[in-house]
C-alpha cells in the first residue's frame, strides 16, 4: 500500500494515541475530521492499521519475568507447527521464525521464575523441539510501536 506524507503523520498519532479524535488528528496535519476518517478507513481496507489497542507495561500487570526463548527443532518444522504449538500459551506474547541456527524465537512474560519454567518445559516437550536457550531480560531499554518509514 502506498502511503503519502499525511498518510504516514496519521499513523504516527494514532500510534502515540489510539484513542485520538479524527478532528483532533485533522487539527494536527490540516484536514477535516471527515478526511481524516476517509482516510483511516482506506488504511484499515488496504491493511496498514490492522487494528487499535493498548500497550500495557507487563510488570504493573504482575508479569515479573521476561525472557527471549531460541527454539531448535528436531527436524524441518513448518512455521504453523510452532505456531500452532506455542499459540495456546498466553505467556507467548511473540513468536518468529528467524534466519541462522534457532528456529525460532519467542518472547515469553511469566508471573516468576517458577512460571517461565513451567511454560519453558511445556515447550520444550514438544516433539520437534530439540532444544531451547534462553535469554532473561533484565531492564527493557527501547519498547516502540512500529511507525511508518519516513516518519
Amino acid at each position: 500500500m502506498d502511503l503519502d506524507g499525511l498518510d504516514e503523520r496519521i499513523i504516527g498519532l494514532l500510534v502515540a494515541d489510539a484513542r485520538r479524535s479524527y478532528a483532533d488528528i485533522g487539527a494536527e496535519v490540516g484536514l477535516s475530521a471527515s478526511a481524516v476518517k476517509r482516510r483511516v478507513d482506506r488504511l484499515r481496507a488496504g491493511g496498514a492499521i490492522t487494528g487499535f489497542t493498548v500497550r500495557l507495561d507487563p510488570a504493573a500487570l504482575g508479569w515479573t519475568v521476561e525472557a527471549y526463548v531460541e527454539l531448535y527443532c528436531r527436524m524441518s518444522t513448518a512455521p504453523a507447527t510452532i505456531r500452532d504449538a506455542v499459540h495456546r500459551f498466553p505467556e507467548v506474547v511473540e513468536a518468529s521464525t528467524v534466519s541462522g541456527e534457532a528456529d525460532a524465537v519467542l518472547r515469553i512474560v511469566a508471573a516468576d521464575m517458577r512460571h517461565f519454567e513451567q511454560v519453558l518445559e511445556q515447550i520444550g516437550a514438544f516433539p520437534f523441539v530439540a532444544r531451547t536457550k534462553s535469554v532473561l531480560v533484565l531492564s527493557p531499554l527501547i519498547r516502540r510501536p512500529v511507525v511508518p518509514a519516513h516518519q
